[in-house]
């Protein structure tokens, strides 16, 4: 098994500030928009984000919040035993701008998963998504990101693997091969 680092510590640095400036872009105040963070691995890009738009863009007002897609996706159930997590949101998305935010697009179906388990929060005005990598060439749905840090050309045996320093203790993207 071999590893190659696709982006650094400061790369991913970089990319983080460009996505923070895209959805400005698109969001200014963000008065209407929430960011949602997909459990578990989006929690860390959604709250990274916010800290960006809050302290260097002076956004003062950002809905933020976490969504379990556990229950919604389409192999629970199907043999591995899937851990739930906590599903975070003190606001209702009903008419609101929805920006669902997760570390790596790969077949679509997490992101299939959210936006079923959305609708348990109200009916959102628009819904776009953010990923930090996408691997393009891996879609078994025609889901697409609206922002992205990275597109990725990997095949299927092999693993993007991004570690965020709040969990894994540095910010540091592989590729890994079998």
């Amino acid at each position: 098994m071999s590893q190659k680092v696709l982006l650094t510590s400061k790369e991913i640095n970089i990319i983080l500030h460009r996505l923070a400036c895209q959805l400005l872009e698109n969001h200014l105040d963000f008065k209407d928009t929430a960011l949602i963070g997909i459990q578990p691995r989006g929690t860390y890009l959604a709250e990274r984000l916010a800290k960006i738009l809050k302290q260097e863009y002076k956004i003062k007002d950002i809905s933020l919040g976490f969504l379990d897609i556990t229950f919604f996706r389409d192999d629970f159930g199907r043999g591995e035993i899937l851990k739930a997590n906590t599903t975070k949101m003190d606001f209702l998305v009903e008419d609101k701008k929805v920006v669902f935010i997760d570390d790596v697009l790969y077949t679509g179906r997490s992101i299939r998963a959210a936006l079923t388990a959305i609708q348990s929060f109200g009916r959102p005005k628009s819904i776009e998504l953010l990923t930090l990598i996408d691997r393009r060439f891996s879609r078994h749905l025609p889901i697409q990101p609206n922002y992205r840090g990275r597109q990725v050309d990997a095949i299927n045996d092999e693993k993007v693997k991004v570690m965020w320093e709040e969990n894994d203790g540095e910010d540091i993207v592989y590729l890994i091969s079998k």
